[in-house]
C-alpha cells in the first residue's frame, strides 16, 4: 500500500515554467495565498507499472489498398494481402488476424500451404516469407531475399514441398518450402525459348504444373510465349508464341486443355494435341462492328476454368470490356454454356479466385462460389444458384462506406443497450443474400472470459453515424443513423452550400453519447448540433430548431482612428455577441433590414414527419451566418441528462442550452466569461498606427504589458494598415484572414488545398511548420498572418468586405480523418525550411517560425506576400508579437456537481470551461429540482467562479472523491417518451446524482479535480481551490488526447502525444506508470481519431479503412491469446479421388514423380549463393515473446509446443503403425511361402 501525503501549510504548489504573469493554481506562480484549514490527502493508489503494458489487440475493416488474395481450400481461411506490407487472414466470424511484415514492402502474392498451417507471401523487395499459422499470432519462419532478380509469379503445387518462382528475366527457380533454402535446378529463359528466338520473352506472367502429369510444369511470358517444360528431361515438350500478350492461363482438370487471357479481350482454348494454333478464340464483349471488324476490348487481367460434374463447366473472367462504353464499371464475367452474366462492381477488381470443393486439380472442380476482392470492399458470389447472388458478409467491411470523421469508444456499457441497437437496427438491413452459409468459416473463436459490453460509435462525412458492437474483439454494426434526414436537401447551385463549394455540409464533427439516458448529440461540419432521443416506438414528430448567434460584431473590429473615436471600447459589452443585424454602412451604424443576412448553414424540415423506432431528432441548434461570415466551427460540447443541458463553444464564445424547455440560457464570449476573475489586465490597444515595412522580415518585442493591451481587444479585432483605417469595406481580403483562432486540441475536421479546414497540433519543432497550414492559427501559440490577394474594388461603393472565420473558410470537399495522410518526422536535425517548402506547396499558404519560449518571434514572408500585402504589423513595444487578434477557444465542458465558489458548503450542478489559453472556468447554474418546476421555470447561471491557469491547451476534467474513486457525471434514467400513457403511473424524470460528499465521512465535504492540458496535469482540491499536485507531462511535444479512465478497480489519467508516445498516470499523485514511444510519426488521421475507453482499451484509424485496437492493461495482454481466434485446426486432408484402371493407366505416370530426386541437393546441387540470402524468422515459440509475457505467456508458450510435439508424436505414431502392418504383411507372406516350400526337396527349387 502506498500513501501520498501532502499538507497545505498556506503556500500553493506553482507549475514550474508557467508564463510569466499568468495566474497559477489560483494565485501567481510562486505567490503565497492565504490556504484553506490545513487538511491530509490520504489516498491508497493501487495502480503500479507491472499493471501496465502497450500491444496491438486486433484490427478491424477492409484492408486498405489490397494487392493480392489467396482460400485455403481444406481449413477454408482467407488471407488478403496490402499495398503496405499487411496480410489480413480471415475465416469463420471471430478469426481475424493480421500481420504485417517488418519491411513494408507491398504484397505481391499469397500462396497457402494447403492443410499445413502455413502461408508464403511474395513481396516487392523480392523477398519470399513463410508464416506459421499454428499459433494465434503467426510470424515468420523464413525468409528468401533475391538479390539479382526481381519475382513476378509463384507457384506451389498441392501437397509440394517445392514451390516454383518465376522472375522479371523470365527464369524460374525453385525453392524448398521446409528449409527455404534455393535449389539448384533452374530454368533459365534462354533454354526455355527456341535459340532461333530473337526477342526475350518477357517476364514470368504463369507457373503450373499439368493435372495430367506433375513432372511437366508450364510456364507462361508476358510477351506470349507459353513453354511446356519437362522438369525429368529438362527440355520443352512444346512452345507457344502468339501475337497478344499473355496475362493468366487455367487449366481443363483432365490437363488435355488450358485457356489463356490476352490483353486485347480476348480467351485463348489451346489444346495439347495441336499446339501450332489456338484451338478456339473468342471475344466475350467483343461485338462485330458494320464494317466487319470487332470492338476493341480492355485487357482480361484473370480467367479461371473450372468443370462441374452436373453441368457446363464455368469460364469466369474479369475485364475483357469494350473501350466503346465509357462511364461503365468494372465487372466479373460468368460464362456458363451459353449464359454469359456481368456482375458490375462498385469498386475495380483486384483480384478474383474461385472456391472449389476439392484441393487436388486434377479431378472435377465443383465450383460452389467466387471471391471478389476490390479496392474498397470483399465480395462472395454463389455459383450455385442461377441469379449468382452474394453471401452477407459477417465481417465489418464497411467501415469506410461515408470517409469516417469521428470515432467514439465506450466499454463496459449498460448490459441492455446492445440487444436493444441490434434489434432496431436489423429491422431495416438488406435482404436478397443467397441463403448458404458463409463459405470462409475456417478457424476456430470461442467467447473469452474477460468480456463486457463495449460499443465503438463512427461518424462519417455524409452525417451518417454507426453504432458497432465491439465486445470480445468483434466488431458487428448494431445500428446506422443519418442526420441528413433532419435537415431540407440543399438544391444543387443554390444557398450557402453553393458559396462556399460545400460538398459535405452534413459531416459529423464530434459525437456525445449517455448510454444510460440513451441521450446522443451530433455535432455537424456546418456549426449544427441535433439532439437525439431514444425510443422503441415509431412516432410523428416535429423537431424543434434553436438559433444562435455565437459572433461577435463587426464594430469590434478597432482601427486606429476608430480607437481614438471610440475610447470606450474595452467594455465587456463589446465583447459579447450582439443581436442580429447586417454589416454596418460605417462604423457605430446599423440597417434596420438586415437580419436578412442571419441565416443558418442548412434548413431544418419545419413539417412532421413519421421517424421509426431508433434515435428520433429532439432538437436543433443552428449557428447563424453574420454579414456574410459563416459561424465559427464547434470545438467543445457536454450534455447532462440529469440537468437537461448542452453546453457547446467555439472560438467566440459558449453557449448553454435547456434542451428540456428548448432554450438558450447562455450566449456569451469567452472574454466575458472572465467576469471580475480576469487574469488578464485589459488595457486600451495603443492608438498608434501601424508603420510600413518595405522588408520581409519583421522582429517584434514580446512582452507582459503589450499582451494585457492586446487582449482588451475583441474577439475577431483586426489590426489594419494607416492607408484603410477610414472604411472597413474596402478593406483587401487578407485583413480579414488575420483572424486567427486557438484550437490546438481540437482538430478540425476538413483538409484540403483549397482552404483551411482541419487543423491539427503537432510537437513543438513542427508547429512552426503546421501553425498556418491553410493559412490559419492551429496552436494555441501560434500567431495570425495573412495570406490571399487584396480584393479589387467593384462598384460604385466598393465591395463588401467577405468575412472568413478562421474555422470556416471558402472551401471545400469534405475529407475524412481516413484520409488525412500527412505524416511528419519528429525530428529536430531535418530543416524547417524543406518541411515548410513542401506544406506551402500542398497548401499554397505562408508559414513562420515561432518558439513560444522566446519573446521574439520572426515572419517569414515570401516576396510575392510581400508585395501583395503591403503593410506590417507594428514594431512599438506596445504591440505584442503574440497578437491578440486571435480568439481564445472553447476546447473542453463538463458538466458536474462541484463547488462554484471557496465558501460554498455543499456541491451544486457546475459547467467547467477549459479553453486554448489554459484558461479553467468554474460556472455554477442554479437547476429546479422538483419536476414541474423544472419543466417550467428558468435554469439561471451565476457569475464565473473560480479561474485555475494550465499551460497548453485545457483537455480534459475528471472528478474524484476524497478517497481516490471516480466520480460519475448525474444522468437521468431513460424513460421511452413515445410509450403509451399509464395513467397510475405518471411519467416522470428519475434522476441517479453522484454526489462527492456521499461516500466521505471520513474526509467531509470536498472532492478533487483532475485538470489535463497540452502540457501540463493538475489536481484541485474543492472548495479550498488549492493546487495539490502538479505534473508537466511533455516538454518537446503536446498531448492530443487525455482521458481519466477506470483501470483493476482504480483510475488513471492516459495520454495520447503528437510525438507519439502513449503515457498514464496516477491518480491523484500524477506520477509516471507508462510511457512507450508508439507511434514513430505523428499521423493526423490518428490524432484525429484516437480514443481512449475504460478496461485500459484505445482505439484509432490505422488507415481510411480499418481501424486499430490496442490495450495498454498488462492483465489483457496476458489474457490476449485466449481472447484470439485459432486460424488452424487439425482437419483430415481429402482423399483423392479413384481414378480408375484406365484413367491411371492411359492418364500418365504423375503418381510416380519426385521431386526431391530432382530439386536436391544431391541430385541438382546447390545454388549460387550471391542470388538469394537466406533469412532466418522469429516464428514458432519464439514469436509468442512478442504478444504475451509472464506467467499466462509461459503457459501459452509450453501449450504451443506440447501441441507440436503431439503433432510430432501423432505422425511418429502413424509411420509406427504402418511400419507394423508392413511387418505383418511381410511376416504373413514369409510364412505362406515358408509352408509352400516346406515338403520340397531341394531339387525340386
Amino acid at each position: 500500500m502506498k500513501k501520498f501525503r501532502k499538507v497545505l501549510d498556506g503556500l500553493t504548489t506553482s507549475s514550474p515554467g508557467g508564463t510569466m504573469g499568468s495566474p497559477s493554481c489560483g494565485s501567481a506562480a510562486g505567490t503565497p495565498t492565504a490556504a484553506p484549514t490545513p487538511r491530509d490527502i490520504d489516498v491508497q493508489e493501487t495502480l503500479v507499472s507491472e499493471n501496465f503494458q502497450l500491444c496491438k489487440t486486433v484490427r478491424h475493416g477492409f484492408t486498405y489498398q489490397p494487392t493480392a488474395l489467396a482460400f485455403d481450400p481444406v481449413q477454408k481461411i482467407l488471407a488478403i494481402g496490402s499495398r503496405s506490407g499487411g496480410v489480413r487472414i480471415l475465416g469463420r466470424p471471430g478469426v481475424d488476424c493480421y500481420c504485417q511484415h517488418e519491411s513494408g514492402a507491398a504484397v505481391l502474392q499469397l500462396q497457402f500451404l494447403i492443410n499445413e498451417g502455413a502461408l508464403v507471401t511474395a513481396c516487392a523487395d523480392d523477398t519470399l516469407h513463410l508464416w506459421n499459422l499454428r499459433q494465434r499470432r503467426p510470424a515468420v519462419l523464413h525468409s528468401l531475399k533475391f538479390n539479382r532478380e526481381r519475382i513476378t509469379f509463384c507457384h506451389l503445387p498441392f501437397q509440394s514441398k517445392w514451390l516454383y518462382v518465376g522472375t522479371e528475366r523470365g527464369n524460374t527457380h525453385i525453392v524448398n518450402i521446409e528449409s527455404f533454402i534455393l535449389s539448384g535446378y533452374v530454368i533459365m529463359w534462354n533454354k526455355a525459348i527456341e535459340l532461333s528466338t530473337k526477342t526475350h520473352p518477357g517476364p514470368v506472367v504463369h507457373l503450373s504444373d499439368s493435372p495430367k502429369d506433375e513432372g511437366k510444369l508450364l510456364i507462361g511470358f508476358e510477351g506470349g510465349t507459353i513453354v511446356q517444360w519437362d522438369l525429368r528431361a529438362k527440355k520443352a515438350d512444346f512452345r507457344i508464341y502468339y501475337d497478344e500478350a499473355i496475362h493468366s492461363v487455367s487449366w481443363h482438370h483432365e490437363g488435355k486443355q488450358f485457356m489463356c487471357s490476352h490483353s486485347d479481350g480476348s480467351l485463348t482454348l489451346w489444346n495439347l494435341r495441336n499446339t501450332t494454333k489456338p484451338f478456339q478464340v473468342t471475344f466475350p464483349h467483343g461485338k462485330i462492328q458494320k464494317d466487319g471488324r470487332k470492338e476493341s476490348c480492355k485487357p482480361i487481367l484473370k480467367v479461371e476454368y473450372k468443370t462441374s460434374r452436373n453441368s457446363e463447366p464455368f469460364v469466369i473472367f474479369s475485364g475483357g470490356l469494350s473501350y466503346d462504353k465509357a462511364g461503365r464499371r468494372p465487372a466479373l464475367t460468368i460464362m456458363h454454356g451459353k449464359a454469359i452474366t456481368v456482375l458490375e462492381m462498385d469498386y475495380p477488381i483486384v483480384e478474383f479466385m474461385v472456391l472449389c470443393d476439392t484441393p487436388y486439380i486434377n479431378e472435377i472442380q465443383e465450383p460452389y462460389a467466387v471471391v471478389v476482392l476490390l479496392e474498397k470492399d470483399l465480395i462472395v458470389v454463389d455459383l450455385t444458384q442461377s441469379n449468382f447472388p452474394v453471401f452477407e458478409n459477417p465481417y465489418p467491411m464497411d467501415i469506410h462506406e461515408s470517409p469516417v470523421t469521428c470515432t467514439a469508444y465506450f466499454a463496459d456499457c449498460p448490459p441492455d443497450i446492445i440487444p436493444i441497437l441490434y434489434s432496431i437496427g436489423a429491422k431495416h438491413k438488406k435482404t436478397g443474400y443467397s441463403q448458404k452459409e458463409w463459405p470462409i468459416a475456417g478457424g476456430t473463436w470461442t467467447l473469452g472470459s474477460h468480456t463486457y459490453p463495449e460499443i465503438i460509435i463512427t461518424g462519417h462525412a455524409d452525417g451518417s453515424i454507426k453504432f458497432w458492437d465491439a465486445s470480445a474483439f468483434t466488431l458487428q454494426m448494431l445500428y446506422k443513423l443519418k442526420t441528413s434526414k433532419v435537415f431540407e436537401k440543399p438544391k444543387l447551385g443554390e444557398g450557402r452550400g453553393a458559396d462556399l463549394g460545400e460538398e459535405d455540409p452534413f459531416a459529423v464533427q464530434m459525437v456525445s453519447w449517455c448510454p444510460h439516458s440513451r441521450i446522443f448529440c451530433v455535432v455537424g461540419i456546418s456549426a449544427h448540433i441535433i439532439l437525439y432521443r431514444f425510443s422503441k416506438y415509431d412516432a410523428n414528430t416535429q423537431t424543434v430548431s434553436l438559433e444562435v448567434r455565437l459572433q461577435c460584431e463587426p464594430e469590434d473590429i478597432i482601427t486606429p482612428s476608430e480607437n481614438e473615436n471610440n475610447p470606450c471600447f474595452s467594455e465587456p459589452g463589446s465583447h459579447s455577441p450582439q443581436p442580429h443585424h447586417q454589416y454596418p454602412v460605417s462604423p457605430g451604424s446599423r440597417t434596420p433590414d438586415g437580419a436578412k443576412d442571419s441565416t443558418p448553414f442548412l434548413k431544418v424540415k419545419d413539417k412532421t414527419v413519421r421517424v421509426p423506432p431508433g434515435y428520433q431528432s429532439d432538437l436543433v441548434i443552428q449557428l447563424l451566418w453574420v454579414d456574410g461570415e459563416p459561424p465559427q466551427q464547434i470545438t467543445s460540447l457536454d450534455i447532462n441528462s440529469a440537468y437537461g443541458l448542452l453546453a457547446f463553444g467555439n472560438c467566440n464564445g459558449l453557449a448553454v442550452v435547456d434542451y428540456i424547455q428548448k432554450t438558450v440560457i447562455l450566449c456569451i464570449s469567452t472574454v466575458d466569461l472572465y467576469g471580475a476573475t480576469d487574469p488578464y489586465q485589459r488595457l486600451t490597444r495603443s492608438p498608434r498606427r501601424n508603420r510600413q515595412s518595405t522588408s520581409g522580415l519583421t522582429e517584434l518585442t514580446d512582452n507582459q504589458q503589450s499582451i494585457d493591451m492586446e487582449r482588451s481587444k475583441s474577439p475577431t479585432s483586426v489590426h489594419y494598415p494607416t492607408s484603410l483605417h477610414n472604411d472597413p469595406r474596402i478593406l483587401p481580403e487578407p485583413v480579414a484572414s488575420l483572424r486567427a483562432s486557438h484550437c490546438s486540441p481540437v482538430f478540425y475536421l476538413l483538409d484540403n488545398v483549397k482552404g483551411p479546414g482541419r487543423k491539427l497540433s503537432l510537437p513543438t519543432d513542427l508547429k512552426t511548420d503546421l501553425d498556418h497550414v491553410n493559412g490559419h492559427c492551429t496552436s494555441p501559440t501560434s500567431q495570425p498572418c495573412s495570406a490571399g490577394k487584396p480584393r479589387i474594388p467593384m462598384g460604385p461603393e466598393g465591395p463588401r468586405l467577405t468575412r472568413r472565420g478562421p474555422g470556416r473558410p471558402p472551401f471545400r470537399k469534405a475529407q475524412s480523418a481516413a484520409c488525412m495522410e500527412i505524416s511528419l518526422p519528429v525530428s529536430h536535425t531535418e530543416g524547417h525550411a524543406s518541411r515548410r517548402a513542401m506544406l506551402q506547396q500542398l497548401h499554397g499558404v505562408t508559414m513562420y517560425s515561432h518558439d513560444e519560449h522566446h519573446s521574439t518571434a520572426s515572419y517569414c514572408w515570401n516576396e510575392r506576400e510581400s508585395r501583395e500585402n503591403s503593410f506590417s504589423r507594428s514594431r512599438s513595444s506596445s504591440v505584442s508579437s503574440i497578437d491578440r487578434d486571435t480568439k481564445e477557444a472553447i476546447t473542453t465542458l463538463q458538466f458536474g456537481e462541484s463547488y462554484g465558489r471557496k465558501s460554498d458548503a455543499l456541491p451544486t450542478p457546475c459547467l467547467w470551461v477549459g479553453t486554448s489559453l489554459g484558461v479553467v472556468i468554474l460556472i455554477p447554474l442554479s437547476i429546479p429540482m422538483d419536476h414541474e418546476e423544472r419543466m417550467e421555470d428558468p435554469v439561471t447561471v451565476g457569475p464565473s467562479g473560480a479561474v485555475q491557469m494550465l499551460k497548453g491547451s485545457v483537455l480534459r476534467f475528471a472528478f474524484l472523491d476524497c478517497n481516490g474513486a471516480l466520480i460519475q457525471s448525474p444522468y437521468e434514467i431513460w424513460r421511452d417518451q413515445n410509450a403509451p400513457e399509464d395513467p397510475d403511473r405518471p411519467r416522470r424524470r428519475k434522476l441517479v446524482h453522484f454526489s462527492p460528499s456521499s461516500s466521505q465521512d471520513a474526509f467531509g465535504e470536498g472532492h478533487l479535480t483532475v485538470v489535463c492540458s497540452e502540457r501540463q496535469a493538475k489536481v484541485f482540491l474543492m472548495p479550498s481551490q488549492s493546487c495539490l499536485f502538479v505534473h508537466n507531462i511533455t516538454e518537446s511535444s503536446f498531448v492530443l488526447r487525455a482521458d481519466v479512465v477506470s483501470l483493476c478497480n482504480s483510475v488513471c489519467l492516459a495520454c495520447f502525444c503528437a510525438n507519439g508516445h502513449v503515457m498514464t498516470l496516477s491518480l491523484p499523485s500524477l506520477r509516471p506508470l507508462m510511457d512507450v514511444n508508439y507511434l514513430p510519426l505523428t499521423d493526423m488521421r490518428i490524432a484525429r481519431t484516437f480514443c481512449f475507453t475504460n478496461e485500459g482499451q484505445a482505439l484509432y484509424l490505422s488507415s481510411p479503412t480499418e481501424i486499430q485496437r490496442i490495450t495498454y492493461s498488462q492483465e489483457m495482454c496476458d489474457n490476449l491469446q485466449e481472447m484470439l481466434g485459432e486460424l488452424f485446426t487439425p482437419i483430415e486432408t481429402p482423399e483423392a479421388q479413384n481414378r480408375g484402371f484406365l484413367k491411371g493407366f492411359f492418364g500418365g505416370n504423375a503418381h510416380t514423380f519426385d521431386r526431391e530426386e530432382l530439386f536436391g541437393e544431391a541430385a541438382a546441387g546447390k545454388a549460387s549463393r550471391s542470388l538469394a540470402q537466406h533469412i532466418p524468422g522469429q516464428g514458432g515459440v519464439e514469436g509468442m515473446k512478442v504478444a504475451a509475457s509472464g506467467v499466462v505467456g509461459d503457459l501459452a508458450r509450453a501449450r504451443i509446443a506440447l501441441d507440436e510435439r503431439g503433432q510430432r508424436l501423432g505422425e511418429l505414431e502413424e509411420r509406427t503403425t504402418l511400419m507394423m502392418t508392413s511387418a505383418e504383411t511381410f511376416s504373413k507372406h514369409a510364412h505362406e511361402l515358408m509352408l509352400k516350400c516346406k515338403d520340397k526337396k531341394w531339387y525340386q527349387f
